[in-house]
């Protein structure tokens, strides 16, 4: 599924039509025109602590809109902690979910945002986080889909993050359980979905074949191969997705804005043909 696809508004993607105000914030996330994506996630900080020293979330932000990624995603009381010129130049994703490492069940995530708060944010996007196979499995797919409502509601475009884990689950990058969460994003009326990259360039084009929202893969966990990263992020472009969404790589690395700007080439930079 194409992004040009998605933002049309002939096309029942997702939830049913798009209408006027959901399209134009879809247009704002991608608005190079050629339908990819290029997320920074900066949610990570609830569940693992800070991931930058005092106040400089504004200065990594900074960095992130020079490199020219596409969309970062926040934490509300983040992103009031951020030059609201940044997002003339990059979109805001609000992330409404959250859960610490600490938890008993660390993968039981809830609500801590709502739509209506992302909106008076003056937020492009909303992102919602469902680990399928939790022991909370149900109350995360119940979240997901009330504010798949809402942002019908207020046109606001939902970015699903969905991944397989839980005491069941026993490889997470497997294609099937990958391609069942996709699904459930999909049928729940998520605009885009963000998974895990699913063993093989092979198994995401199949993916995106079957997928009737534009997919984004995942970062996975820190490298420090930036070539094995480029050239998987090329994997990625390459077999259909409409981009990635790399948090703790590219927050991590010595230089986010240099690592950044490279990762933003190989996503725009390159020519997407499905295998």
């Amino acid at each position: 599924m194409t992004w040009q696809a998605l933002s049309a508004d002939t096309r029942p993607v997702g939830r049913t039509h798009h209408a006027f105000g959901t399209r134009l914030r879809l247009n704002r996330l991608s608005d190079r025109g050629d339908g990819r994506l290029m997320i920074v996630p900066l949610d990570h900080s609830i569940t693992d602590g800070p991931i930058v020293s005092g106040d400089s979330i504004n200065g990594l932000v900074g960095a992130l809109v020079e490199a020219g990624v596409d969309a970062v995603v926040l934490h509300k009381g983040a992103a009031r902690s951020v030059d609201p010129g940044h997002f003339a130049r990059t979109s805001l994703i609000v992330h409404l979910s959250a859960s610490t490492k600490h938890a008993p069940d660390p993968d039981a995530k809830y609500l801590v945002a709502s739509v209506e708060a992302a909106m008076r944010l003056g937020a492009d996007a909303v992102s919602v986080h469902v680990n399928m196979g939790s022991r909370h499995e149900a109350g995360q797919i119940a979240d997901l889909a009330n504010v798949a409502e809402l942002c019908d509601r207020w046109n606001l475009p939902l970015l699903a993050m969905m991944y397989a884990r839980g005491p069941r689950i026993n490889n997470t990058t497997d294609p099937a359980l990958v391609a069942h969460a996709a699904t459930i994003a999909a049928d729940l009326g998520a605009d885009l979905v963000k998974v895990s990259y699913p063993g093989t360039a092979q198994d995401l084009a199949a993916l995106v074949r079957g997928c009737p929202i534009p997919v984004v893969v995942a970062g996975g966990p820190p490298v420090d191969d930036r070539a094995a990263l480029l050239d998987r992020v090329g994997a990625v472009i390459g077999a259909g997705a409409a981009g990635v969404a790399i948090g703790r790589n590219v927050f991590r690395s010595p230089d986010p804005r240099s690592l950044a700007g490279d990762i933003v080439h190989a996503v725009h930079g390159r020519v997407a043909v499905a295998a």
